[in-house]
């Protein structure tokens, strides 16, 4: 619980202005010992300024910044952090040909005569991943780990030295269940020791979970600053949009037609066993799964991407068991992959481009096999307009984008070829509340167009109220599909974990 007194981290007026954008406006926000205050906004809304300005990664236009009680200037992340302030980002800084222990004493490996003493560097890598239970080898090179097993690296490196505040931006979107249970019992431990942790995330059930205080921010500005525990989710959302929650999820119409896609007994190289089911035009199905079992590699097996050992995938009548990317794009099959950085979007090149990008081979090129560039300008202004991307965003590098509008974009890859399967796997990770909502009208659109949606999601929320049916998959078995009156929560939960469904209050 954060106590009480003088703040130990306090902006006031703070402001940052680039060429033509005003990113933050007179902001005032204080951080106290032992709390976990939450950064609440949609994006675009300030919150990834404020924190690049608390970690010394960039400086204010105007404003004072005060740490433990006096005016200081954070010329550069380094200077941040010799005083005790350090920020996990999303985009992280490691040194992927370098192992997890060089990584995590990058500029203070211990030495001797002007040594490496290699030894001493492994030794006390392995304290720090103990520390925070994190099972990593290390003497892995970085670049050979899963995501979230680099985010747990960036998080270990922000504890080799005193550490006074913790900014974390987002940090599970890329963790398991059990690694998000690791980094909330770490974050537990700092707030015991009076660390103060500056927290951004747009999951409502973390913020319930961890928060003690919640500022919210809006197009650059300061909306409020509340108390988490009297604070319901509804207000949060009004204050963060302008809309209530309730419109926040459509209700889609269910009309369910032809059997466009078919599996038998599919089975994966990695997690997936035996897995038969069914997916037909007019309704959205819903895929959920504790992580790791089979989710994501189900779908990602069905478009190509992993290779299927057993069983046999039907679509549109046809047997497209192992049939590459490429085909099953050009017979009207979607996938949209949970990671748009490194598997969605071509970040260097502008958003025009990335939209249309899947259409170069069908209809945007004329004579001589040229691409003519009046109907790529056409086609992605058409798609902009139905993803809500503003025009101007068009000719920016899609690597410019905010983590929404970057979505968007790959949203906008999907409607430009008008499949027939849409398959979206994590569709509305790191986005904000009011981009979801965009987002999932774009679903109700193209599954009231007669097209076939396949959800796979870790957010339960999501499943629940977007899917007409949801299979559960445990161990990398279906163990259940559930529909109507029987889509519940609970009843989710007991598949999950191979138990009777129990009230929400017992299951959580």
């Amino acid at each position: 619980m954060a106590t009480t007194g003088a703040p130990l981290l306090q902006v006031r007026k703070l402001c940052k202005h680039y060429p033509g954008v005003r990113a933050l406006d007179q902001v005032d926000f204080d951080l106290r010992q032992g709390e976990v205050h939450v950064l609440f906004g949609e994006n675009g809304a300030g919150k990834s300024t404020l924190i690049s300005l608390l970690a010394g990664a960039s400086q204010p236009s105007s404003g004072v910044i005060e740490f433990e009680g006096r005016p200081v200037e954070l010329g550069s992340v380094r200077e941040a952090r010799a005083l005790g302030i350090s920020a996990v980002f999303q985009e992280f800084s490691l040194v992927p040909t370098l192992s997890v222990a060089e990584n995590l004493l990058l500029g203070d490996e211990p030495r001797r005569h002007g040594l490496l003493r290699r030894g001493e560097i492994a030794s006390k890598a392995r304290e720090l991943l103990r520390q925070l239970d994190f099972q990593l080898d290390v003497t892995r090179s970085v670049g050979s780990l899963s995501r979230a097993e680099q985010q747990m690296v960036e998080i270990a490196k922000s504890q080799r030295s005193r550490l006074a505040v913790l900014i974390l931006d987002e940090p599970t979107a890329s963790l398991t269940e059990q690694e998000t249970v690791q980094l909330f019992a770490m974050v537990d431990r700092l707030r015991s020791k009076g660390v103060g942790i500056v927290y951004i995330s747009h999951r409502m059930q973390e913020i319930r979970r961890i928060a003690d205080r919640i500022t919210v921010l809006r197009d650059g500005g300061h909306i409020a600053t509340i108390d988490a525990a009297g604070t319901d989710d509804d207000r949060l959302v009004e204050m963060m949009t302008g809309r209530s929650i309730a419109q926040i999820y459509p209700t889609i119409a269910a009309r369910p037609g032809e059997t466009l896609l078919e599996l038998h007994g599919v089975g994966t190289r990695s997690s997936v066993r035996d897995v038969t089911l069914q997916v037909r035009r007019g309704e959205v199905l819903g895929l959920a799964s504790l992580a790791g079992h089979g989710k994501s590699e189900l779908m990602r097996a069905v478009f190509g991407i992993e290779p299927v050992t057993d069983g046999k995938i039907v679509f549109k009548g046809e047997d497209v068991t192992r049939s590459k990317p490429g085909e099953l794009l050009a017979r009207g099959m979607f996938y949209l992959p949970p990671d748009r950085k490194n598997e969605g979007l071509m970040l260097g090149f502008n958003c025009a481009r990335n939209i249309t990008l899947t259409m170069l081979q069908r209809g945007l090129r004329g004579r001589g096999g040229l691409i003519q560039p009046g109907r790529v300008r056409a086609l992605a202004n058409s798609v902009a307009a139905r993803v809500e991307l503003a025009p101007r965003n068009l000719g920016r590098a899609a690597g410019l984008l905010s983590g929404g509008n970057q979505q968007k974009v790959l949203f906008g890859k999907g409607l430009a070829i008008e499949a027939d399967l849409y398959i979206f796997d994590e569709p509305t990770v790191g986005v904000d509340v009011g981009t979801r909502s965009a987002l999932y009208q774009l679903i109700k659109q193209l599954t009231e167009a007669n097209a076939a949606v396949v959800i796979i999601s870790s957010d339960l929320p999501e499943i629940l109220n977007l899917a007409h049916r949801a299979c559960v998959l445990r161990n990398g078995r279906m163990v259940g599909e559930l529909c109507g009156a029987g889509l519940t929560e609970s009843a989710v939960l007991g598949l999950f974990f191979d138990r009777p469904a129990k009230p929400l209050r017992e299951a959580a």
